[in-house]
């Protein structure tokens, strides 16, 4: 009985040695490929639904558990703060107070920003780091992530309402559309995470991802300037010609020198700060406290000078008081409804990734799980709150997440202390903001999306794959030279285009074998693996469905011309057998059965045996149940790639 082998062992090259063979007189006696024992249809599809949609199998924890036990673990599962509460200690808590006091001092003046960019009234940014973050943090899972507004989603959502409704004609139109679209992007969030679909949002690429976030915070610095340099008639366009049109065309008349002057001061001060905090971790609170350092002096000079009535452009009044209900704001009935859950659906989707993907990174760096469906449930559930309590869509802040975790946060205590901060800037402190310039504002987002320029994250997107780098640039120029829905369709479709050509066009290898061992290796990755005079050898790197079937028969075919036309140049054996190697094909329909059935049937008409190596349970179940074995002959599937190559020798030296 012939060994398996073990191909782990390729280093050990013996150069000299013989390709291994059978006598003439030796019958071959090889391992059988194994047929699955038969499964129970329902069974199996229940496996299937069971693995597609609970493969982490979230239930397991409650099997032989009493009533009352079952109970409170459903409850700590919907509300982990009833898992770790129990634990929580004092010395948890000073980390999460310091933590929390810091990430508070960095989200005020940005929720007042994030708001403007979103084209609404500054207390609404406000609103939306209140009552989201206390829900998040009881039904949270992650122990870094910092909630609030975000950049690139109140970019969006403002970008996609006011092709809807003008913010400033039809103001309480617009901001009961965004109370709509929030609600619906909760909506959307939680069914995700209910339905266990998380899945979906993996199909946006990390390169378009980058791409897409790079080329949002290029726009958002771009619509700053309006803020920086003091211009009041602006373009509601995000693309960057209309932007520097809109800029270059008010440079005579529009710009204003003393908001200028705070402007750029206060950006040069706040990118020293991250300097100084990026180069020295031990000073992460130094950039986590420059933006409130920065509305607190700019807002004294400008109370001082009275600048306001030189055309430095303030606040003014931010509404005092803590979030008012919006419940009567939703609009559940009308023409307003299609539009607000079109916008509520995109803008919850990038809410997610973003989230998702911070909740994983800080959680790798922590060692510990983030189940990504409990996030997704948590997330829109803080955002159908945020929804009836004016507030707008909230996510995982990068930023402030960033400095959550350098901050040493323990728990999501830190998000409400966060939160209670917030509330008593709104009972209190909103007045103080009204000669707030909004030049520091708009220094504040510059210098806050600057990071998500990762230019180094796309050097390497080019250099590990080409159609990746693709995809970034792909959404970074849409964005930036369109608009961020075109960048963000751009980005989808590229993803989606990555996935269909793999699909379409999977990878066919030819093997060889490498001198003195047992083991056949692609011919290019390994130039010494030699080719098997009489055969040839392909290896299918993918599943075979109807989507590439055709292409999968075509591509071996053509593998065998250009074999039998090497060996016809080099005066070598004609060949005799066509090797497939299929351990890598996980899975074939009805259509790739048929086009092995033309394939097999094309060989035969050339006097050429087909063999099949390792296919696994799956197919070999498929191709027995379809009689294909019964065409090829069940003594022509062997176990190894090894196996198959000893048996056709054996045949071609027997010959006479």
């Amino acid at each position: 009985m012939v060994h398996q082998h073990d191909e782990s062992t390729a280093n050990e090259v013996n150069t000299n040695a013989q390709l291994p063979s059978y006598e003439p007189s030796q019958e071959p006696h090889v391992y059988k490929v194994g047929r699955p024992p038969q499964k129970n249809l329902a069974k199996e599809l229940a496996d299937t639904l069971r693995e597609t949609f609970f493969h982490d199998n979230p239930l397991h924890r409650y099997k032989d558990q009493s009533g009352s036990s079952k109970f409170m673990m459903v409850l700590q599962f919907l509300f982990p703060i009833f898992e770790w509460g129990r634990s929580y200690s004092l010395s948890k808590f000073k980390g999460d107070l310091i933590a929390g006091l810091t990430i508070a001092s960095l989200c005020i003046p940005q929720d007042i920003g994030y708001s403007k960019l979103a084209n609404l009234d500054a207390q609404y940014g406000l609103y939306s780091s209140f009552v989201p973050p206390l829900i998040y943090a009881a039904m949270g899972s992650s122990k870094d992530i910092a909630i609030g507004p975000v950049a690139v989603v109140s970019l969006l959502i403002g970008s996609l309402l006011q092709n809807e409704v003008d913010p400033v004609k039809n103001k309480e139109e617009y901001v009961r559309l965004a109370f709509t679209a929030t609600f619906f992007a909760g909506i959307t969030q939680a069914a995700l995470g209910f339905l266990r679909l998380g899945f979906l949002i993996e199909f946006l690429s990390h390169a378009a991802i980058v791409g897409f976030m790079g080329g949002a915070a290029i726009t958002i610095a771009l619509q700053q300037l309006k803020l920086v340099l003091g211009i009041r008639s602006f373009t509601k366009k995000t693309d960057i010609v209309s932007v520097m049109r809109s800029v270059w065309s008010s440079a005579h008349h529009g710009w204003n020198w003393q908001t200028i002057v705070i402007g750029m001061a206060f950006l040069a001060f706040l990118l020293f700060a991250k300097y100084i905090g990026k180069k020295n971790r031990k000073f992460f609170w130094v950039p986590a406290i420059a933006p409130i350092i920065s509305v607190i002096l700019a807002t004294l000079f400008v109370y001082i000078t009275h600048a306001e009535k030189q055309g430095v452009q303030i606040v003014n009044h931010i509404k005092k008081g803590v979030n008012p209900s919006s419940v009567d704001k939703i609009y559940f009935t009308g023409p307003f409804v299609a539009k607000g859950f079109k916008i509520g659906v995109i803008c919850g989707m990038i809410g997610l990734t973003e989230a998702v993907a911070i909740g994983r990174t800080f959680a790798a760096l922590k060692d510990y799980q983030l189940d990504g469906n409990k996030e997704m449930v948590a997330l829109g559930t803080m955002n159908i709150a945020g929804s009836m309590t004016s507030c707008y869509i909230a996510t995982g802040s990068f930023s402030r997440s960033a400095v959550n975790f350098m901050a040493g946060c323990q728990t999501p205590v830190s998000n409400i202390v966060m939160s209670t901060v917030v509330l008593l800037t709104l009972l209190v402190i909103t007045p103080l903001f009204k000669y707030t310039p909004n030049a520091i504002l708009g220094s504040i987002i510059i210098s806050a999306v600057i990071s998500l320029v990762d230019y180094e994250a796309a050097i390497l997107i080019w250099k590990v794959d080409k159609m990746d780098f693709i995809a970034c640039m792909g959404a970074f120029f849409g964005v930036v030279f369109a608009s961020v829905e075109i960048g963000l369709l751009i980005a989808v479709s590229i993803s989606f285009a990555k996935i269909l050509l793999q699909v379409t066009r999977p990878r066919t290898v030819l093997l060889g074998n490498l001198p003195g061992t047992t083991i056949y290796r692609n011919t290019d990755q390994y130039p010494e693996a030699r080719h098997v005079p009489g055969l040839i050898i392909v290896r299918v790197d993918s599943a075979i469905y109807f989507s590439n079937s055709n292409y999968v028969r075509e591509r071996i075919l053509r593998w065998l011309t250009e074999e039998e036309e090497r060996a016809k140049a080099e005066g070598e054996s004609k060949i005799n057998f066509l090797i497939i190697e299929m351990s890598p094909v996980i899975d074939i329909d009805t259509s790739g059965i048929h086009s092995l059935e033309d394939l097999y049937k094309n060989l035969q008409k050339r006097d050429i045996q087909l063999i099949l190596a390792n296919p696994g349970s799956i197919v070999i179940e498929k191709l027995l149940s379809s009689n294909l074995t019964e065409h090829i002959g069940s003594n022509n599937i062997f176990l190894t790639v090894s196996d198959a190559v000893c048996f056709c020798t054996s045949k071609t030296m027997q010959e006479p």
